[in-house]
């Protein structure tokens, strides 16, 4: 499958690892086509957070119109679904002003629901998320987790017995909706994009290589400020579950802050722990969306016009 950058009434998805290049040929797509780029990172949406999370600088921009950066407070427990609708937006607004839409990111569950849907679980009322957030912190992951085994058995045999987070969510859910996880993803919503209005890529490099970009753009972030950034976040005193506090790096660098570690440490751990991801990337968009055709950098600009 060939994007043609002529096909404007197709929407183009470039995925791919992280530190791939992928900014950069959606910049480029976009300059040919005069398209639109939307943001399709759980990351990037993060308002806190420009430099720790690689976001297009402001220069990049105002090449282009980008959608969907920097658009959510770091307090916010942003979801797939609170960015399908977001995205849902995008999409009408692009077709109405006949830009070709570009969805780049390497989040793999964003992708799924833009071309696969997602569970129509309902908005989790604050109060509701607080109060189990607070069992948590007062009796454990591992009485949460034996709770859930009462309410959700098929989610509680899924998940992993100290998985803070989703343990955290699947109550959340059950105890707001009355019904467990597995029958929202049952009783799912549309794709945006179903088979046939878009073409799709995946960005993969060499592995050798792709580690050693890693390494390098973690070390320019910090060179760029990434530890000040990281700073002013920690300075909000925000719950450490919000995914805005889990960034790659950000958790080790709070930690260097605090005094536990040193700069070096942090900055190894930050660098791993990237690395670790975009091995997973890897994995998951074989295996949960084979229908991304897997390109080279070097050849991913070809591959729009040929």
């Amino acid at each position: 499958m060939r994007a043609n950058s002529g096909s404007l009434d197709k929407a183009v998805l470039i995925a791919g690892p992280t530190a791939s290049g992928k900014s950069a040929l959606a910049l480029g797509l976009a300059q040919r086509t005069g398209g639109v780029v939307i943001n399709t990172d759980s990351m990037q949406v993060y308002r806190d957070l420009r430099i720790i999370t690689a976001r297009p600088t402001e220069n990049e921009e105002a090449l282009v119109p980008h959608r969907l950066y920097g658009h959510v407070d770091a307090s916010v427990n942003f979801s797939a679904g609170a960015w399908i609708a977001d995205a849902a937006k995008a999409l009408a607004d692009a077709r109405t002003q006949g830009r070709q839409p570009i969805f780049i990111g390497g989040s793999g569950l964003y992708f799924k629901a833009l071309t696969r849907g997602l569970s129509a679980v309902p908005p989790i009322p604050a109060a509701v998320r607080e109060g189990v957030r607070a069992r948590l912190e007062q009796d454990g992951v591992e009485a949460l987790h034996a709770e859930l085994a009462q309410r959700d058995p098929v989610s509680a045999e899924r998940l992993k017995p100290r998985d803070r987070t989703r343990i955290a969510r699947a109550l959340e859910v059950v105890e707001a909706t009355g019904r467990p996880l597995p029958d929202w993803h049952r009783d799912g919503l549309p794709p945006l994009l179903p088979p046939g209005e878009f073409s799709a890529l995946f960005l993969a490099p060499q592995r050798d290589e792709l580690y050693a970009r890693i390494d390098a753009r973690f070390d320019a972030m910090l060179a760029a400020g990434a530890l000040e950034e990281v700073e002013a976040l920690a300075a909000r005193k925000l719950d450490p579950l919000l995914p805005a506090m889990k960034a790659h790096g950000v958790p080790a660098l709070m930690r260097h802050l605090k005094g536990e570690i040193s700069r070096g440490e942090a900055a190894e751990i930050g660098r791993a722990d990237t690395r670790h991801y975009a091995k997973r990337q890897f994995t998951w968009f074989r295996h949960q969306l084979p229908e991304f055709a897997w390109v080279a950098p070097e050849a991913a600009t070809p591959w729009f016009v040929g």
